[in-house]
């Protein structure tokens, strides 16, 4: 059962993973026995990602790379298979939000948020694939959101593009399954990270909104998601292909209390 769940020798590439949930789930594959390479566009940003896996005892390398631009992309992956090894698991975490109503969102912000959010996972996943086909197989995992499947007042550019990674995560399974390719999706649900400490204050309404909402009568942490993320990059999902795994507490599952 452990050598299931094993990535030991395999190279895994978690894009945006310099803090927060990509960063997590590196950590996870890392602890499972993958080779981390990572990427981040800001030299800040990489110097505290590097110290923090440093800390952690993990061994990692950090490229320079707005995964936006399909030349970087390209160049990225070429300079990774060349001195780490070919790419065995992709994870397609980097992504933004911006909470701007719909009527007041400009076209540019709209196309900012879906060319990160699902544009670079196309590219991404683009420059990989050709390795994994040689290779003999694959896992790539794309970051999700319960935005994939429901709307929500201000994120009508966020909805859209992870609507449309989920369409991509079953598309790429459609496509290259018979390569030994699986694609799978994690959409998580409200998760505990310093970026949302402001809104779990306890009396906050939000807060107050997402506990009366989630089963599990609580908010997700970014461990929560890493047995998730190893079972996805394992072989003990080789014949999961075209999911998308929520791991949301339940929120999904439920409609909600009945008002008193």
């Amino acid at each position: 059962m452990s050598r299931m769940f094993s990535l030991d020798g395999k190279v895994a590439l978690v894009t945006g993973a310099a803090y927060g949930i990509g960063f997590a789930i590196a950590r996870a594959l890392a602890k499972a026995g993958a080779k981390i390479v990572f990427n981040c566009r800001g030299k800040e940003h990489m110097e505290k990602a590097l110290a923090a896996y440093k800390a952690e005892g993990i061994e990692v390398k950090g490229y320079f790379c707005d995964v936006t631009k399909e030349d970087d992309v390209q160049k990225m992956v070429a300079d990774i298979e060349k001195t780490v090894g070919t790419i065995d698991i992709l994870v397609n975490n980097a992504g933004i939000i911006k909470r701007i109503p719909m009527t007041e969102m400009s076209a540019e912000d709209f196309r900012e948020v879906v060319d990160i959010d699902l544009n670079a996972p196309f590219i991404v996943s683009k420059a990989v694939i050709p390795g994994m086909i040689k290779k003999g197989h694959g896992k790539i995992i794309n970051i999700c959101s319960m935005m994939s499947e429901l709307g929500r007042e201000t994120v009508s550019a966020y909805a859209a593009a992870k609507g449309g990674l989920k369409m991509l995560t079953r598309n790429i399974c459609s496509e290259y399954g018979s390569n030994n390719i699986q694609c799978n999706g994690i959409g998580p649900g409200y998760i505990a990270t310093p970026q949302t400490a402001p809104l779990r204050t306890p009396g906050n309404p939000f807060n107050s909104f997402i506990m009366s909402k989630t089963p599990a009568n609580r908010w997700g942490t970014i461990e929560d998601l890493e047995g998730p993320a190893v079972f996805l990059a394992s072989d003990a999902s080789n014949f999961v292909n075209g999911h998308v795994l929520y791991v949301d507490g339940g929120i999904l599952a439920y409609l909600g209390r009945q008002p008193e």
